[in-house]
Parts: structure tokens; C-alpha cells; sequence
């Protein structure tokens, strides 16, 4: 059976790629790199000669099926992103369905993340934590992410790119988050790495003194303490909603946005009174 290796790699320190990656590279028939210009930096620091071929975001679904053949035919093959962990916000997830679903072995190298690298050096809690990717540029989407963030009692890991991120924690300040303290991480790994620390209200001061900003972004949240739930408040603002027309779905919503309750409690607020 062929195999179809997830690569991590360096997100910056290329000294950060693991031994065992050095090896899969090295071995495989053929590298997909979501920018071959790029990896071949990594390939020539390490001496890796395995031909590469593109696989971005614009071509996935066409690639796929030479892949798959490529696989069919005996190839091992290595999937590598710019950085860190493939699929993590970057290409690869159509591939990977396609191969399982195909019979083909897939078999990750762990490493690198920026995810990771963030959530660990920010200073916040890290068990649970949501990573939502990059928030959506504009419309109702973006709209309903900043109000998850902003009831989120968990924290929350976004990446942003440098020129966007004064937009969202001014956008993330004028949804009620601006007390919460948060972590914007940049460079990680990389010589002028830093952790920035403070509220949202004071990270958004800061950037906004400094629009200028370089380097790869993530940007950490903590969870807002959880509210003392008046049921009884809750309840009553449920039926009101439900007798006037509006869908449960609608009504747990509006639970979680007017009250702060958490999304499975108002669901279940919802269903006891409308039973």
C-alpha cells in the first residue's frame, strides 16, 4: 500500500524540522508543497532532492486525481504547506478525503504549528481552546464569529494577517470584548518573535499607534467568566420569544446573546419551555 505523508514543517526556524520529517522527505517519490518556490528553500538547506509538484488551493481538486493515480501506482508521496502543519488552515483536506477514501494510507509527521506555538507561550488556558482560522473579511459570517468570540468562555485562537489585525480587535472591542485580555503573537520561532499581552482595549491602543506590522499572525482570546444564570429570567424571556412567532433556533440565540447563557444551556432552556 502507498502512502501519503502529512508533513509538518518549520514555521520560521528551519532548524525546527524534526528528524523523522528529514527522513520521509528524503524517501518519498514526490513532494506536494502549496508553493514549490518556497519549500525549495527547505529542500536545499537539507539537501532533499525528491521533485516537487504544486498543490495550492486553486488547483487541489485538479491535482487530486493525478495524485491518486500517482498512489495507485506505487508512490509514496509527502504533503508540506509554507509552514508548520499541513490542513491547518491551509490545503490539503479535499486530498486527504480523497486518498482515505480511496484505500491509500495516510500517515501524519507531527511538528511545527503555529497554533500550537501560540497557545503554549501566551500565558492563557489551554485546555479547551477553539481555533476558528482566519475570521471572514466582511458580511454576516464575520458578524456572527466576533459575537461567538465575544460570549466565548473558552479561548479562542485566530490567525490574521498582519495588515487586518488592527481591524479585529477594534471589531472585537466594539463587540464588548475590549476588557478581556489577549495575546498577539508574531515571528514565532523566527529572530524578532513576540508575545504582545494586554486587553483587547489595549492591543487595539497599541496597533492602532502602530499600524504597521510584520509577520505572521495569531491572535489568542481568553474566555469571558462565566455568568450567574437567573433561570428563571431565562425561561420566562423564552416563552415571550416562542409566543411571538420566533423558531427555537432563533430563541436560543437570542438567550445567548441578551443573557450570556452558554449554547447547549439556552437550547435546553428553550426545549423544556416549549414542550
Amino acid at each position: 500500500m502507498s502512502t501519503l505523508y502529512i508533513v509538518s514543517t518549520p514555521i520560521g526556524n528551519l532548524e525546527d524540522l524534526t528528524q523523522r520529517a528529514l527522513a520521509v522527505l528524503r524517501a518519498v517519490d514526490r513532494i506536494l508543497a502549496e508553493d514549490t518556490r518556497h519549500s525549495a528553500v527547505l529542500l536545499k538547506r537539507y539537501e532533499i532532492r525528491a521533485p516537487m509538484v504544486s498543490l495550492h488551493e486553486h488547483n487541489e481538486a485538479a491535482r487530486t486525481q493525478e495524485v491518486l493515480a500517482w498512489l495507485a501506482a506505487g508512490e509514496d508521496l509527502a504533503l508540506v504547506s509554507d509552514a508548520g502543519t499541513p490542513l491547518v488552515s491551509d490545503p490539503g483536506e479535499r486530498l486527504v478525503r480523497a486518498v482515505v477514501a480511496a484505500g491509500q494510507q495516510v500517515v501524519p509527521i507531527p511538528g511545527p504549528s503555529a497554533l500550537l506555538a501560540a497557545l503554549v507561550g501566551a500565558g492563557l488556558p489551554t485546555c479547551p481552546f477553539t481555533f476558528y482560522g482566519f475570521p471572514p473579511r466582511s458580511g454576516t459570517a464575520r458578524a456572527e464569529l466576533l459575537r461567538q468570540l465575544a460570549a466565548a468562555e473558552h479561548t479562542a485562537v485566530l490567525y490574521e494577517s498582519p495588515n487586518r489585525l488592527g481591524r479585529l480587535l477594534a471589531d472585537l472591542d466594539a463587540e464588548g470584548a475590549g476588557e478581556r485580555s489577549a495575546v498577539v503573537a508574531r515571528e514565532l520561532t523566527k529572530v524578532h518573535e513576540e508575545f504582545r499581552r494586554g486587553t483587547i482595549h489595549e492591543l487595539c491602543a497599541h496597533y492602532a499607534a502602530q499600524p504597521l506590522v510584520r509577520g505572521e499572525v495569531v491572535v489568542l482570546l481568553e474566555g469571558r467568566e462565566a455568568a450567574a444564570v437567573d433561570v428563571g429570567t431565562a425561561e420566562a424571556l423564552a416563552r415571550s420569544l416562542l409566543a411571538a412567532g420566533h423558531p427555537a433556533s432563533e430563541v436560543a440565540r437570542e438567550l445567548v446573546l441578551r443573557l450570556q447563557l452558554r449554547r447547549n444551556q439556552a437550547y435546553r432552556i428553550v426545549q423544556s419551555v416549549g414542550t
